[in-house]
């Protein structure tokens, strides 16, 4: 009865979603797309389950996979930081939350993660980043280490500064967007096959292949650019 509706929601996510990932409020998806706001509330409920959308309360509803609120400490060494040296930190802390993933991560909490995957296939430019960092940050907590989710968030939220997000996005746009798509699939399995050895190489090397795309971007004048 509600996939229809649901639907129509993730056309609404995909296509016209701001850069925070906030969603429009009950009563305005209500509005819009002439139903009950119990529907629509039951919506919402389905997407959280499936780790599409999650709720703040007092803020509302929004795309994607919360960030950890310990991550508020990014905010005072934002400014030290470069994009290099994020990508150096989660090369040494990504792969190890990959690894304990595999030993500890559920098959309901594996789901999420393929359709998290999935959403970022059929993602276009402006939500890609979204629906990336919602699967890595997934990865993070169902890791279910506390310092090492605290050190993911420290580098997450940093990541997440309006600057950094447009550099990574041309770095993205240098190589195919495939690549990371089946970087990630590769990873999932890995995961799923509850073998760390595999997942933790799967994130290593998934991260090392954004890392020399990035490093192209820091290093290659603009006026060489010609693609």
């Amino acid at each position: 009865m509600t996939q229809p509706l649901k639907q129509r929601v993730m056309t609404l996510i995909e296509a016209e979603l701001p850069a925070d990932g906030r969603l429009p409020t009950e009563r305005a998806l209500a509005e819009r797309f002439d139903t009950s706001r119990r529907l629509i509330r039951q919506v919402l409920d389905e997407l959280e389950i499936e780790g599409l959308v999650w709720r703040k309360q007092g803020s509302g509803t929004f795309a994607g996979h919360p960030q950890d609120p310990t991550g508020d400490l990014a905010a005072r060494i934002a400014g030290e930081s470069d994009p290099i040296q994020v990508m150096e930190a989660r090369l040494c802390i990504e792969p190890e939350l990959a690894a304990l993933c595999a030993t500890r991560m559920t098959d309901a909490e594996i789901l999420r993660l393929r359709t998290l995957a999935t959403r970022q296939v059929a993602a276009d430019a402006q939500t890609i980043e979204l629906w990336d960092g919602a699967l890595h940050r997934l990865i993070a907590q169902c890791a279910r280490n506390r310092p090492l989710l605290t050190a993911f968030s420290l580098l997450d939220r940093i990541r997440s500064n309006p600057d950094w997000v447009q550099v990574r996005a041309k770095a993205r746009s240098r190589s195919s967007i495939a690549v990371p798509q089946s970087e990630h699939e590769v990873l999932i399995a890995a995961i799923a096959a509850r073998n760390p050895a595999a997942a933790r190489q799967a994130m290593h090397d998934h991260l090392s292949a954004r890392f020399d795309a990035l490093m192209v971007e820091f290093t290659t004048p603009v006026t060489d650019v010609a693609e």
